[in-house]
């Protein structure tokens, strides 16, 4: 047994047990794991990778159990009766009351029938003297939900004044990571439109943007890198989990956000003009308003403060200190010029300026727009679209570019796991036919047993690499391990030739065929590497994973697996 396992065996099998604590398979797979989650669920203390083991108390055994359970407890809205000085009015709400109060005055009020100014009396039969009386029962006005949840690490449980949007997936068995090939989800390939030649410089600082853009739409499971195809600097981006329709809608806009009074700018999107935008708070962000504008067609507003830089409140102050006051059929006093919003050079909604705004620097200013469809729950969710496009567009400011989409593909989840099961019975029937060939060709067990666990061990080592430094496995990393395995094969044959060649031809020493060898195997390495490296940017880098599989591959064997090989085979066939 001593002599049996050498020094290269002995180097192979403490690689295979590094290789195995990489990929460190897991036998506990129960429940699902977070993809992807809103704001408010992480402010919980809940993070993307973690373990949902119980929901509401229920174990969760797949991701449809999890969504149907996460459909069942949705809040369910409250109804209010509000009654005023002037007007009485019954509606629903989930998270915002949908106006503010002002001692006992109602302001900014977004409830169809209730105007700002108006002397708030009564809600829900609750006569209001003051503003202590509202806000005692202010919070119990809105309907919570108590949502327990256990997880891998910890339990939470809190209330939500709004349903949560937890994405979920099969709990991953090992450390390997899937590529969008076998996980699904969507790869994009963006060129920079611009007259000037664009730098690197360049593409890092578009990269920048777009993944603060993404982070805060809330897609947190992403890759995005640059990428080369010819001259031409491209931008690549793979998110998994989310179809194709949504990504073009959001990705390949410049978002370009701009605040006009007549032809003048008075503020654009970004940090440095706006410092604050409300966003995923029901207080001072959502759709105010929802009501049929025809049989066919239903119209939707949403609303959203932002706060403005110093800068931009002296611009404001500037551009509104030459306009003229106005009265309107009302009775209202305005500014003569609206101050309109466009988004990409398309205007989205134009609000009058109240004539007390005239030359004033104020930072606090409201935005909104519409959202149309066929139904009123169709315009909801057009104006929730559209009011998180705007938002977003105004948290990152435009980028640096316009974008064209040069190349978008779309992979199913299902196709993925097709996929993999399709990889693992085509490998094994390589793995099987690629013995009994050899077998046929040397008619020797000897042969076929170090072989075959030099072929498997391979493999094993290469997942364990990809593992340890979270390369993601697609399609073309998949075919890389082949054609590295298939290498091993033809350098396995070199050797065995030369081991059993020595056999016969006792004048050459085992030391000196061995040498033959892998001079023989070191060549046909060292231009399988040279091969590879322009692939690692050809195809806009759409091939790099085959291209460092291959290389890692054929590294594995030269300097582990063979030697270890002809080891093996070198002391069986003294025997």
């Amino acid at each position: 047994m001593k002599k049996l396992f050498g020094a290269r065996v002995n180097l192979l099998i403490i690689v295979l047990f590094l290789a195995l604590v990489a990929i460190s398979p897991k036998f506990d797979s129960e429940g699902v794991e977070i993809g992807s989650l809103d704001k408010f669920s992480a402010n919980q203390g809940l993070s993307v990778g973690e373990v949902i083991k119980e929901f509401q108390g229920v174990k969760i055994e797949s991701p449809e159990q999890f969504k149907e359970l996460l459909g069942e407890n949705k809040v369910n809205p409250n109804e209010i009766h509000i009654k005023t000085d002037k007007n009485e009015v019954t509606y629903e709400v989930t998270d915002d009351l949908r106006f503010e109060l002002d001692n006992l005055t109602i302001k900014n009020s977004k409830i169809i029938g209730i105007e700002d100014g108006e002397l708030l009396a009564e809600i829900n039969g609750v006569g209001i003297v003051d503003e202590e009386d509202f806000e005692e029962i202010k919070y119990d006005l809105l309907p919570d939900k108590r949502i327990e949840i256990k997880t891998d690490k910890q339990e939470y449980v809190f209330l939500t004044h709004s349903n949560l949007e937890i994405n979920v997936k099969e709990v991953s068995k090992t450390n390997l990571k899937k590529g969008l090939d076998l996980d699904g989800g969507t790869r994009v390939l963006l060129k920079p439109v611009s007259e000037e030649k664009i730098t690197n410089t360049d593409i890092n600082n578009l990269i920048d943007v777009m993944r603060n853009r993404l982070n805060t739409y809330g897609l947190t499971d992403l890759k995005i890198r640059q990428a080369e195809s010819g001259e031409d600097k491209l931008v690549l981006i793979e998110i998994a989990g989310v179809p194709k329709g949504d990504v073009e809608d959001f990705i390949a806009t410049q978002g370009k956000f701009e605040a006009k009074i007549g032809d003048e700018v008075v503020f654009v999107g970004g940090k440095e003009s706006i410092p604050r935008v409300c966003k995923d708070d029901g207080t001072c962000s959502g759709v105010r308003s929802c009501a049929p504008v025809s049989e066919n067609e239903a119209q939707c507003r949403f609303e959203f403060s932002i706060k403005l830089s110093k800068e931009s409140a002296q611009n404001h102050a500037k551009i509104t200190n030459g306009l003229d006051v106005i009265t309107t059929q009302e009775g209202n006093s305005i500014l003569s010029e609206q101050i309109g919003f466009y988004l990409d050079g398309t205007l989205i909604d134009e609000l009058n300026v109240a004539a007390d705004l005239k030359g004033s620097e104020t930072t606090d200013i409201l935005i909104s727009g519409p959202g149309v469809g066929r139904t009123e729950q169709e315009a909801l969710q057009d104006a929730l679209t559209n009011m998180e496009h705007l938002q977003v567009a105004l948290i990152t400011g435009s980028l640096p570019f316009d974008l064209e989409i040069a190349k978008i593909d779309s992979i199913s989840p299902i196709f993925g796991e097709t996929f993999i099961k399709n990889a693992f019975i085509s490998g094994l029937v390589a793995v099987l036919a690629v013995l009994v060939v050899i077998f046929i060709r040397y008619r020797n067990l000897k042969v076929i047993l170090p072989m075959g666990i030099t072929l498997v061990s391979e493999i094993f080592i290469i997942l364990g690499f990809a593992a340890a430094i979270g390369w993601n496995l697609d399609l073309a990393a998949i075919a890389g391990i082949i054609a590295s395995v298939g290498t091993g094969v033809d350098d396995q044959i070199v050797i065995t030739d030369e081991i059993l060649r020595g056999a016969k031809e006792r004048f050459f020493s085992w030391k000196e065929k061995l040498k033959r060898a892998f001079y023989i195997i070191f060549v046909a390495y060292a231009c399988t590497v040279v091969a590879m490296v322009p692939l690692w940017s050809a195809v806009a880098g759409l091939l790099r994973g085959f291209a460092v599989t291959t290389i890692v591959g054929v590294t594995i064997g030269v300097f582990i697996t063979r030697p270890a090989f002809s080891s093996m085979l070198e002391k069986l066939m003294n025997k």
